[in-house]
């Protein structure tokens, strides 16, 4: 089996002809397993069994067994794992779950599906993730606006676990369920532990673009708690009782789909090999650009996955940056231009404070850059000179 180090990739022939640079080079990684991938696929569409097929209960024990965690319950979307969790608990009108809001929006989306009421966190300067002194400000305003705490979803965002060495006692203190949301995290570490294997239930995609992503939409929820697992599994198949047939809670379909149970399964054969090759890279970009942007900082408890490379930069120098790097084939993206607590469809619900001020400097300073385990060093080069180069030009 061929590294990623050694794997034929799309972006070292696009150096060459300095052709666009893809942002997550899935090509690559299909150059590399795509055959074994395909073999897999085909097993499924002769055995017709594109629902519930063996691979998807085989998949769960896999990915168990990675993170650590007794179960694994896989279902249809990293949304869907994070609502049917919410669903599983009996959250409800008049409860309050504890959101960052520098996040993508499906953490807190799900809070008003089933009728209770996001409460905005700010940030960690450093890491971007959960304040924990900011968890304890938003848990007071929802005291005094008459919600009852019951949730906290600390996110593990672009790849790094949150602080839970501060969150979990939090959560102890006031009673509340700790559900990681670790859809941009799974496969880091916090203490040794992987993400998957702490707080009460962690929930995951496997969205294309995330480190462990299928060909398709799909995620899971990993815990240890056996009761929860047979609530998860009867919500995720219409609320069924003994059968199909029997309905014994109102629940919805949400499903992992066989085949990308199979993708699944040969994509997290490589998994620990990719998070390595993920880390090299970061650790060279840190290296190589440390003198012109504020690069990632990993907490030294923590391991990432790196599912961004995030770095910031001067208020209003962003967009030119972005603007002269795509003139030179260098994709990027803004991970996240407007935080949840200003969004349009989230700014009336309440927050730790009437500002959540990292959140709001983040979202004006950040820029993320290209960003797979496939990402050779030519490729990279040419990346962080265009980027020397456009902050000089800037």
């Amino acid at each position: 089996m061929t590294s990623p180090a050694t794997a034929k990739t799309t972006t070292a022939s696009s150096t060459a002809n300095n052709a666009p640079i893809p942002f997550i080079d899935l090509a690559a990684q299909r150059a590399r397993i795509g055959a074994r991938i395909d073999e897999k696929v085909l097993d499924v569409l002769a055995s017709c069994r594109f629902v519930n097929g063996p691979e998807v209960s085989a998949f769960e024990e896999q990915l168990a067994a990675f993170a650590g965690a007794k179960h694994a319950v896989s279902c249809s979307s990293g949304t869907d794992a994070l609502a049917l969790l919410l669903m599983a608990w009996g959250v409800k009108a008049g409860d309050a779950v504890f959101c960052p809001a520098f996040t993508f929006c499906a953490t807190a989306e799900v809070v008003p599906y089933v009728g209770a009421t996001p409460v905005f966190v700010d940030v960690k300067a450093d890491t971007f993730n959960m304040d924990p002194e900011s968890l304890e400000q938003a848990i007071a305003v929802a005291i005094e606006q008459g919600l009852t705490p019951r949730v906290v979803i600390p996110v593990d965002l672009f790849g790094q676990p949150a602080d839970y060495d501060a969150i979990l006692p939090i959560a102890e203190k006031h009673g509340l369920k700790v559900l990681c949301d670790t859809a941009q995290g799974f496969g880091g570490t916090w203490n040794n532990k992987r993400t998957g294997s702490i707080g009460d239930a962690t929930a995951t995609s496997f969205f294309p673009a995330k480190p462990l992503g299928c060909y398709g939409d799909g995620g899971a929820i990993l815990t240890d708690d056996a009761e929860l697992v047979t609530v998860l599994k009867s919500l995720r198949e219409h609320g069924q009782g003994v059968d199909k047939y029997q309905n014994v809670r109102i629940g919805m379909t949400a499903r992992l789909d066989t085949i990308q149970a199979a993708v699944l399964i040969e994509k997290l054969a490589i998994f620990e090999e990719e998070i390595a090759a993920r880390d090299r890279v970061a650790r060279r970009y840190n290296e190589l650009l440390k003198d012109v942007a504020t690069v990632p900082v990993v907490d030294p408890r923590a391991t990432s996955v790196w599912a961004q490379y995030t770095i910031r930069l001067a208020a209003g120098v962003r967009d030119g940056l972005a603007d002269r790097l795509k003139a030179q084939g260098v994709p990027t993206a803004v991970y996240y231009r407007l935080p949840m607590h200003l969004q349009p469809a989230y700014k009336h619900y309440p927050s730790a404070g009437a500002i959540l001020p990292v959140c709001e400097t983040l979202a004006e300073e950040v820029i993320s850059l290209p960003m797979h385990a496939y990402l050779d060093e030519t490729t990279q080069d040419r990346i962080v000179a265009a980027v020397k180069q456009a902050l000089a030009e800037g």
